[in-house]
């Protein structure tokens, strides 16, 4: 790993990791590594930061430079759930319920997306 930041489990085992370098990485629960998200996707991040995995399996990550959130489902290309009125989002945390916690730390405080 490369500056490794957040981390979160992956249901059935294993683990994602975000990177300073601008890559998220999935590891099994050999902690062998399964994918890198930017090679998998062909997406670019710019700073990813928080990071999460819903219930599907399917895994968030916040982009504090781009100020968004995006969806990488098990299959099919990426979905941006969160492109506006973020400044700099951090951690995340996803619910049970379907709610998406974002905390933003230029405005001290934890957003929720439905």
């Amino acid at each position: 790993l490369q500056g490794p930041r957040y981390v979160s489990p992956v249901p059935g085992g294993g683990f994602v990791v975000t990177e300073e370098c601008g890559d998220v990485k999935v590891f099994m629960s050999s902690c062998k590594l399964l994918c890198s998200l930017s090679s998998k996707y062909g997406h670019q991040f710019g700073n990813p930061a928080g990071v999460c995995v819903d219930a599907d399996g399917s895994i968030l990550v916040a982009d504090e430079q781009h100020r968004t959130v995006h969806l990488f489902p098990k299959h099919g290309a990426p979905i941006c759930l969160v492109s506006t009125g973020l400044q700099r989002p951090a951690g995340m945390a996803c619910s049970s319920s379907g709610h998406l916690f974002v905390a933003d730390t230029v405005e001290n405080c934890v957003k929720v997306f439905k």
